[in-house]
């Protein structure tokens, strides 16, 4: 008897499926609605900083210092993702995609004036640059995340800024495969190439896609009023090895003083978030944790090191001693454990981290205990 094409409960492995499967679309929709919701507000706030600009009454006591100004008093308001950086780029986003103007319901469409009392459209109204791809807004905002937009808006050339839109969206590239691909310069060596749809092709045989929006998105999960900790974990393993680690250091009575979980950084335009953070009251200076769930890698080193000069950079205090890192990288197999001494040339400042940390061996036995332990479910 050959079954409906429609999942029905017949058997209980029908009933897990029928529920993971509507969790995994109702889920996929709620996050397609919330980053919708997100980039038209983010679109709505340049356009009104743009109106102001254009005809507010008082716009000359502010001048330069419009969104500088701006931005301390949304900050006392409590309205995220508004510092000065970002009021410039909801503003370049406006005016780089007015046709996101579609997008808008009719009751937010009906407080935004589109004529003149004379019935001339206001010249202010921005319109679609001739530049513009034949993508709708709607389109736009529906199947890219704010973070994509971002990264587009980096991109000065309108042709080149339209040729990742739609590549991007044919793709369904990550953010991540977004940025990989601009720097490869991608656009570059398609203009270059005699078989466009071939170079298409290699480009997207490896490329990281987006399975749905990411919740884990700075902009969303802020938009939202979540913390970081609560959706920055990689896995439930991970999160549950970062409980032990944070305790275990802890419990060491070596001076470690937690300051913060999933800390927050930002490195020039991206955001990191670092597992564990503390301070050490002996030592003097911040630790740095970070947890992998792979291979050790340079590149996982590399990250911490730059985590680590960043911190050297800003958090460091009159009478603190430079921050020092601790990744530990972790397999089925192996477990390993990494200093990250950024710019630090004193060895005496070395061999005295090296009295206060624990071991590299302490700290490999220790994870690779708790990693059995709750894979094992004891």
């Amino acid at each position: 008897m050959k079954k409906s094409s429609t999942l029905t409960t017949e058997t209980f492995t029908d009933l897990v499926d029928l529920i993971r499967q509507t969790h995994q679309e109702l889920a996929a929709q709620a996050n397609k609605a919330v980053n919708f919701s997100l980039t038209l507000r983010n679109w709505l706030i340049g356009l009104h900083i743009a109106e102001y600009e254009h005809a507010g009454q008082d716009r000359a006591d502010y001048g330069m210092a419009l969104l500088a100004k701006l931005s301390v008093e949304l900050r006392q308001k409590q309205v995220p993702r508004c510092d000065e950086r970002e009021l410039r780029r909801y503003r370049q986003f406006y005016q780089t995609y007015p046709q996101i103007r579609e997008s808008l319901t009719p009751e937010l469409a009906s407080r935004i004036p589109r004529l003149t009392n004379s019935g001339v459209a206001d010249s202010r109204i921005q319109t679609a640059p001739p530049e513009s791809p034949a993508i709708s807004g709607k389109t736009l905002i529906s199947q890219l995340s704010f973070t994509h937009i971002a990264e587009l808006l980096r991109l000065d050339n309108p042709q080149q800024r339209a040729f990742y839109e739609v590549e991007c969206l044919q793709g369904n590239w990550s953010v991540r495969e977004l940025k990989r691909q601009i720097g490869s310069l991608y656009f570059e060596r398609s203009g270059l190439s005699h078989n466009k749809a071939k170079l298409a092709e290699l480009a997207n045989q490896s490329a990281e896609q987006n399975t749905q929006l990411n919740i884990r998105d700075p902009y969303i999960f802020e938009f939202l009023g979540l913390k970081p900790a609560e959706v920055m974990s990689e896995s439930h393993l991970e999160q549950q090895l970062i409980d032990k680690l944070q305790n275990f250091l802890l419990e060491l009575g070596h001076g470690f003083c937690f300051e913060a979980r999933q800390k927050r950084i930002l490195i020039g335009d991206e955001h990191f978030f670092v597992d564990l953070v503390f301070y050490h009251r002996i030592l003097k200076c911040h630790v740095l944790v970070e947890l992998k769930l792979e291979r050790f890698s340079h590149e996982n080193l590399g990250l911490l090191n730059t985590y680590v000069s960043w911190y050297r950079a800003n958090m460091m205090t009159e009478g603190d001693n430079p921050p020092v890192g601790i990744l530990l990288c972790t397999d089925k197999n192996h477990a390993l454990a990494e200093y990250a001494l950024a710019g630090m040339d004193n060895q005496l400042f070395v061999a005295k981290y090296q009295l206060e940390l624990p071991t590299k061996e302490m700290l490999q036995n220790q994870l690779e205990h708790e990693r059995r332990r709750l894979e094992d479910g004891t």
